[in-house]
């Protein structure tokens, strides 16, 4: 587990999320920034962004500013994938599903 510990994870929910799908074989690249949309938490297979979200940080107004940076990134040629900690941790099969299909859409 050391091995694969980082200190560019901005929370233990972007840790988790990086583990699981590491043992997926699924490699991604973690705080990305993207001109004109900021700093993402991850990007995999060059087009989809990865984002996990903690109630605390993403609700009101900082909710709209998250939906105004996911449509800056589809205009850019991303799809954005937001998470929560209920997803990431107790749903795990919803969260690979709507990835792993993903990941094929940005390589085809």
């Amino acid at each position: 587990m050391l091995d694969l510990a980082r200190s560019d994870a901005a929370s233990g929910l972007e840790s988790l999320l990086r583990l699981r799908l590491h043992l997926l074989g699924i490699r991604l690249d973690c705080q990305v920034n993207i001109d004109g949309v900021g700093r993402v938490d991850f990007v995999v297979g060059g087009r989809v962004i990865l984002e996990t979200d903690g109630k605390e940080n993403h609700a009101g107004e900082l909710r709209h500013k998250d939906l105004m940076r996911d449509a800056a990134a589809s205009a850019l040629g991303y799809e954005t994938l937001r998470f929560d900690y209920a997803m990431v941790v107790h749903n795990w099969d919803v969260v690979a599903a709507a990835i792993l299909p993903a990941i094929g859409r940005s390589q085809a």
